[in-house]
């Protein structure tokens, strides 16, 4: 089945590339456009697309609030969402990351590292452009968060730890699979136990989780 994607961009031009390039894709179909933030969030509030690509800078409502709108804390059945924008500011990831934002992309990321991030973010899986992705969460370890991070549920385990470190550092399945040696089923038991003990959403919770509590510091392991 395809993934359906929601795509919106008050530029016309913008916005049209962007669904050219997702239809161009066998299993990616965009079944609805917008152009403004308050358009975007009722188009996917009623069709529920699997994935939802914003612009940041959009009229009625901006793209970090369209997000807010759709997957932040407060919703109780979150859509993924992926954000995209010309401007690579760490206020604007930093916004789009705690607004609940399953990627970032600057929009010269080129097509493939756009449709990877969608096909990510349909997966349950968080793409951030890498040139971007060990900055912003290091400016994010270094401004704090809003509180005191959360302790676990449950301990973690010594491969937990392991893994937990490998996805603040950006690292796919694929490569996490391949560094420990283990299957990619194996990789995603890991990650769900890490989503469970840290009452995470995404893997952009459990990055952001792992820099609050020093398991990363500036891209580094500790």
């Amino acid at each position: 089945m395809s993934i359906r994607v929601v795509v919106a961009d008050d530029q016309e031009i913008a916005r049209t590339g962007l669904t050219m390039i997702l239809n161009a894709q066998p299993d990616i179909e965009v079944v609805g456009e917008a152009a403004d933030g308050r358009r975007a969030v009722e188009l996917a509030r009623r069709l529920r697309p699997d994935v939802c690509l914003f612009d940041i800078r959009m009229p009625e409502l901006d793209g970090i609030e369209a997000t807010r709108a759709l997957a932040g804390p407060a919703v109780g059945d979150p859509l993924a969402v992926v954000v995209i924008t010309t401007f690579d500011l760490d206020d604007y990831v930093y916004a789009a990351l705690r607004a609940g934002a399953r990627g970032f992309l600057l929009k010269d990321s080129g097509r493939a590292m756009l449709t990877q991030a969608v096909r990510a973010a349909a997966n349950g899986d968080a793409l951030i452009a890498p040139s971007i992705t060990a900055r912003l969460l290091g400016a994010f370890a270094s401004t704090g968060p809003a509180s005191a991070p959360a302790q676990p549920i449950d301990v973690l385990t010594d491969r937990e730890e392991q893994i937990l470190v490998a996805v603040a550092s950006g690292r796919t399945n694929s490569e996490i699979a391949a560094e420990f040696h283990i299957t990619l089923s194996t990789v995603k038991t890991h990650i769900a136990s890490l989503m469970a003990k840290l009452s995470a959403r995404n893997r952009v919770e459990i990055a952001m989780w792992a820099y609050e509590t020093n398991r990363v510091r500036n891209g580094s392991r500790r």
